[in-house]
């Protein structure tokens, strides 16, 4: 009787990153690092509490990351989580979106359950 084991993909789990950054937000990104004087280390993307739903995301730039961050590296760009955003921010992609309304990041995050009127703020 011949057994079989699954097949284990070496370092693929790990290799996926909880959250994503497209290529056009990385860009963005780095385009407005580029003008702070002095250049921060990277972005620290989190979740706060507040809003009319109960969180909103937060983007702002570092200096270092902090003791209990998560580093993600997107092409150069340092991100950092806080381990409580990472719970809410897993599968989140972040992009940047240039429309005739204006332009902005956007958050597309699969765990959101409902968002306010406003767009700002999102409930889980």
């Amino acid at each position: 009787m011949a057994t079989t084991t699954p097949e284990i993909q070496p370092q693929e789990a790990t290799k996926k990153t909880p959250i994503t950054l497209t290529p056009k937000a990385v860009a963005k990104v780095k385009e407005i690092m580029g003008q702070q004087n002095p250049v921060p280390a990277g972005l620290r993307v989190g979740v706060v509490g507040g809003g009319c739903s109960g969180f909103s995301y937060s983007m702002a730039f570092e200096n270092a990351p902090g003791l209990m961050d998560k580093t993600y590296d997107f092409d150069g760009l340092k991100v950092y989580v806080d381990a409580t955003s990472l719970t809410y921010l897993t599968g989140c992609t972040v992009d940047y979106l240039e429309t005739l309304e204006g332009a902005g990041f956007k958050f597309d995050n699969p765990q959101v359950k409902s968002t306010c009127g406003c767009g700002s703020s999102f409930s889980v």
